[in-house]
């Protein structure tokens, strides 16, 4: 809006009066032909008709230049302040949400890491578990064949041993019947024929 200055102003109220006077005379003039009479409010004629019309457009001059340089700049700096604080807080509202966005791709992209991170450790301690029993389990059965081991080698002791004292009380058991019987002593003899004897039933 075009500011209005107040000589301005008063040039206006000025010129508006000249044509407001001349307005006037003109009317009354031409009353002045006519027959007198008609509405009051339009009788030109009347003195205070002009100050009415100079009063009217002194006030409207007067009101026109409050409304111009002090109602309107009011209500345009409160539509501007207005307008200002929609757009920061547009501007703020997109700025939030473009945080929000970042935080939940940031979030995703974390998920997404500690879960492979947790995969590929489940993966390796399974791996590591399953080594750990292979050596334990190799471990055990390296024990158990040496027991197994040293149990067959006692046992061979115990037959060996159980065998021979078999042999010496079957080869005594035989020289002391054939010795009743025939009353021969012959231990080589009959220690030999022990000896085939065993060797057939297989416990030599």
């Amino acid at each position: 809006m075009k500011p209005v200055t107040l000589a301005g102003l008063m040039a206006l109220l000025a010129t508006s009066a000249a044509r407001a006077v001349e307005t006037v005379e003109n009317s009354l003039e031409a009353q002045s032909t006519e027959a007198s009479g008609g509405m009051p409010q339009l009788d030109f004629g009347n003195p205070l008709m002009l100050a009415q019309v100079i009063w009217l457009l002194i006030i409207f001059g007067v009101l026109y230049y409050v409304l111009a340089h002090v109602v309107l700049p009011r209500f345009d700096s409160v539509l501007e302040n207005r307008r200002n604080r929609i757009q920061g807080d547009l501007e703020a509202a997109r700025s939030a949400k473009a945080e929000a966005d970042n935080a939940l791709d940031a979030h995703r992209r974390a998920t997404a890491r500690s879960r492979a991170d947790a995969q590929a450790a489940i993966t390796e301690a399974l791996a590591t578990a399953q080594a750990d029993a292979t050596a334990q389990a190799a471990v055990l059965n390296a024990k158990l064949n040496d027991q197994i081991a040293a149990a067959e080698a006692r046992i061979a002791t115990a037959r060996d041993t159980a065998m021979g004292a078999l042999r010496e009380v079957a080869t005594d058991t035989a020289a002391a019947l054939v010795q009743r019987l025939t009353g021969l002593n012959e231990p080589a003899a009959i220690d030999a024929a022990v000896q085939r004897e065993l060797t057939a039933q297989g416990r030599a």
